[in-house]
């Protein structure tokens, strides 16, 4: 059973950084591609950023020059480091799997910028 273990959220103000963890286990494969996405309250959930096995990455506009995405293949790992935060960053933040026949998602870690 394939498990994505996710950590680094909580609470920091305006202007501040975290750095979220996912961890993979469960699985002899490595991901093709590995994600974060994030649902603030009311609204539906959005991709933030993905990165392949090849180290491709993808960011949504509204994150580009503040976050990096980064993946430890070995370890099966992703992270998202997060910089220059806004209040409008607030949100439960998800890790995503894609094995291409499937994908996963964590149970999700709460990201809050507030003062």
């Amino acid at each position: 059973q394939v498990q994505l273990v996710e950590s680094g959220g909580g609470l920091v103000q305006p202007g501040g950084s975290l750095r979220l963890s996912c961890a993979t286990s469960g699985s002899i494969l490595s991901p093709y591609a590995m994600g974060w996405y994030r649902q603030a309250p009311g609204k539906q959930r959005e991709l933030v950023a993905t990165i392949t096995s090849g180290l491709t990455t993808n960011y949504a506009d509204s994150v580009k020059g503040r976050f990096t995405i980064s993946r430890d293949n070995a370890e099966n790992t992703v992270y998202l480091q997060m910089n220059s935060l806004k209040p409008e960053d607030t949100a439960v933040y998800y890790c995503n799997a894609d094995f291409r026949t499937r994908a996963y998602w964590g149970q999700g870690t709460q990201v809050t910028v507030s003062s």
